[in-house]
């Protein structure tokens, strides 16, 4: 978890708030949203909303009341008290990519599997600038679909001693994950308390919440477990072509869905989700890492601030099929926003590749390093006698160089960031030592990680409770 104390970038003046909040009163009060549970319905025509079948259109200022009993922030416990995180305020919490069907192992593009989704538990509990292994960080398609939910968190569980995300393919499994965390955690009470799971919950935009969404967030929040509200939201397709639009369109959803949490359970934790980006309008395939997805991110930070939430956004977004310039270049035009606008809650941080469809071993290795070179830009410099190194100066004086200076040994092996990937050797060396390009490197990096890989310790009695679990659901589903 990194504290981003520097100043939020926010790019809205007051009159452009104002239009956008003209904008989402207008689409709830006069549009409406589509609810597809009827439990939803229910409970939202008993509060005195205007119900039309599945569409409901709200009172605009009962959303914001109901919006007002959501915390600003909230903590997410670990199974390694170490590794416990804070989503808001200052707070930004890091997870792995999130729901590719796909691998790219080296050059070789396939299903993914099981044993992909262990591998890249693995790699986020190695590397200590990632929070979370996240949740669907590859579709295991070689397991029962009944099923893998059991598989996937059990993995996460054990793997890794972070905190994991929540299933929402079903209500049932949401509310096998939700059994497994108190397993972990020593009961409902204890994670209730502190939340143990984190669980995203797209719109099926525009405008329509659909069924198995809605119940699996009714079963978190039911137990007290944050989910992320997220417009699914690409300009062209899923929204209009202007950022203006596209963005009172999300404020409208979001607000719409963390409205009908908190009538759930008024102030569970809740987090102001947003995927936005456009397509291509050639093609009219998806397009990431674009200035629009950008300047949207930026926008929603201060949105979702202005709602005293904390806000979920950004990550290594890229269009590229292959480890090339092109995926490294679009995720620096996200990941950038991304820490500009102050996001608590970060997907997809690591290996996300080709339109989100593949997890890359080796984009893995290339995210992290740009995520800890980030994070080194981000940290606030420190101003003080030691820092000005007036002493320096006087001992090497005019002409000379720093190389040798006390200043220099005292600190040289920590004064800079260290890349783990970059290689700056001189063009001789770099031939001499095999001519590696940036994907060799981190294919190499990625490899030794998961030879190096040691299990984290787990209570036994927990190994056992969850072993039993699994067993004794797998036998209910076959």
């Amino acid at each position: 978890m990194f504290q981003n104390k520097m100043p939020r970038y926010e790019i809205l003046s007051e009159e452009s708030m104002a239009t956008l909040t003209l904008g989402w009163r207008r689409i709830v009060s006069e549009i409406g949203i589509e609810f597809a549970s009827p439990w939803a319905v229910d409970m939202l025509r008993e509060a005195g909303q205007t119900v039309e079948g599945e569409n409901v259109k709200f009172d605009p200022d009962w959303i914001l009341k109901q919006v007002a009993k959501a915390p600003k922030d909230f903590n997410l416990r670990a199974r390694n008290p170490k590794n416990n995180v804070h989503i808001g305020g200052d707070s930004m919490v890091f997870g792995g990519v999130y729901g590719p069907p796909f691998v790219l192992e080296g050059t070789t593009r396939r299903d993914a599997t099981f044993n992909d989704y262990e591998n890249f538990c693995k790699l986020a509990q190695s590397f200590d600038a990632i929070d979370s292994v996240g949740g669907v960080v590859c579709e295991p398609n070689d397991l029962s679909l009944d099923s893998r939910h059991l598989d996937m968190a059990y993995a996460a569980a054990t793997l890794t001693d972070k905190f994991f995300m929540g299933n929402v393919v079903t209500a049932e499994n949401a509310r096998d994950v939700i059994a497994m965390a108190e397993i972990i955690h020593g009961g409902r009470k204890a994670i209730e308390d502190t939340p143990a799971l984190i669980s995203l919950v797209n719109c099926n935009s525009p405008l329509r919440w659909d069924d198995r969404m809605l119940d699996s967030m009714r079963e978190y929040v039911l137990a007290g477990q944050p989910v992320v509200t997220t417009p699914f939201l690409l300009m062209g397709a899923m929204s209009p072509v202007t950022i203006p639009a596209t963005l009172a369109q999300q404020i409208a959803e979001a607000l719409s869905a963390i409205a009908l949490a908190q009538l759930i359970r008024p102030g569970c934790p809740i987090v102001f989700g947003s995927f936005l980006s456009n397509i291509d309008m050639q093609s009219g395939s998806p397009q990431f890492g674009t200035p629009e997805s950008g300047i949207g991110l930026l926008c929603t930070g201060q949105i979702a601030r202005s709602f005293n939430l904390p806000f979920r956004g950004g990550g290594g977004l890229n269009s590229s099929q292959s480890v090339d310039a092109q995926s490294a270049y679009q995720t620096m035009m996200t990941m950038m926003p991304t820490f500009l606008s102050g996001t608590n809650w970060v997907m997809h941080t690591a290996g996300w590749l080709e339109g989100g469809l593949v997890s890359s071993y080796d984009k893995f290795v290339v995210d992290v390093e740009i995520l800890q070179s980030l994070i080194a830009e981000f940290t606030p410099l420190e101003f003080n006698e030691s820092s000005l190194a007036f002493d320096a100066h006087l001992e090497v004086g005019h002409g000379g160089h720093f190389l040798g200076a006390a200043h220099t040994m005292e600190r040289f092996r920590d004064c800079f960031y260290r890349p783990f990937l970059t290689n700056s050797d001189n063009y001789e060396r770099w031939t001499r030592l095999g001519a590696k390009d940036t994907r060799m490197r981190a294919e190499e990096i990625w490899k030794k990680k998961l030879a190096d890989y040691q299990l984290p310790e787990i209570d036994p009695s927990v190994l056992t409770g969850l072993q039993d679990f699994v067993a004794k659901r797998k036998s209910e589903l076959d």
